[in-house]
C-alpha cells in the first residue's frame, strides 16, 4: 500500500530557502530525509521553485518562499500494523534574506501516517 503524506513548510516573510537544486554548487539545497520504519520512502515531491533575483547574485536563484508542501509517498508492507504511526524526519535548509544568509540548520519533523 502506498500512502502520500504532505509536510507543510512555512517561511517567515522576507526569508527564502534554496530549492533542492540550487543555481550554484556552493548554495545549500533543501533536503528532506525520513526514518520511516516499517515504511519505505518511494518518492519525495517538492514544489516547483521560484526564480528570484537578489542584489547579492548576478543571476536568478532557485528558491522557495512563503508556504509550500512537500509530498512524500510511503510504501507500507502488507504485514504493517493498522492504525496511526508517527514518522520522524529531518529537513535541512539554509534560510536567507535579501541581504544575508544564515548558517545551515536541520529541523526535526514529525508526521502521522494512518493505515486502515
Amino acid at each position: 500500500m502506498e500512502t502520500p503524506v504532505k509536510l507543510h513548510v512555512k517561511l517567515n516573510p522576507g526569508y527564502h530557502v534554496n530549492s533542492t537544486k540550487p543555481a550554484d554548487e556552493y548554495l545549500i539545497p533543501l533536503k528532506l530525509t525520513w526514518t520511516a520504519e516499517p515504511f519505505t520512502v518511494k518518492a519525495i515531491a517538492f514544489p516547483e521553485p521560484r526564480q528570484e533575483r537578489y542584489a547579492f547574485s548576478e543571476k536568478p536563484l532557485s528558491v522557495y518562499t512563503g508556504g509550500f508542501d512537500i509530498v512524500t509517498k510511503f510504501h507500507a508492507p502488507a504485514q504493517a500494523p493498522k492504525g496511526e504511526k508517527i514518522i520522524t524526519g529531518k529537513l535541512r535548509y539554509q534560510a536567507c534574506t535579501n541581504t544575508a544568509c544564515y548558517p545551515p540548520r536541520t529541523a526535526e519533523v514529525k508526521i502521522a501516517v494512518n493505515l486502515y
